[in-house]
């Protein structure tokens, strides 16, 4: 079982999540992070540190977030590891409530 990183962080990329993560399984896009799911360890330290509810168990993600189960290994692969809290984007308010943000998603 892993967390995943959905939709919601796509140019939010807020990294509160990322400092209380034990096994720093976090990777940091241009504007998204997410889990590299052969490093999580499901504690669900994460989940509630999200400000904008983007992370979310693989057993209850949403059947219009299946697709990142797959995007959050695919770029944990290519992305750097992030394990230290950043300022959050100048526009990230603008974002929050935006939705099919998947457009987006910059590699």
């Amino acid at each position: 079982m892993t967390f995943v990183v959905t939709e919601p962080c796509i140019k939010c990329k807020l990294t509160d999540c990322v400092e209380v993560c034990p096994v720093d399984c976090f990777y940091e896009g241009p504007n998204m992070l997410v889990i590299h799911p052969d490093e999580c360890i499901h504690c669900a330290l994460c989940e509630p540190e999200c400000p904008v509810d983007a992370i979310r168990s693989d057993d209850e993600l949403p059947e219009d977030q299946l697709e990142f189960l797959e995007l959050n290994l695919e770029l944990a692969e290519v992305w750097p590891n992030i394990n230290v809290k950043k300022d959050a984007p100048k526009d990230e308010a603008e974002w929050r409530d935006v939705r099919n943000k998947r457009k987006y998603l910059e590699r």
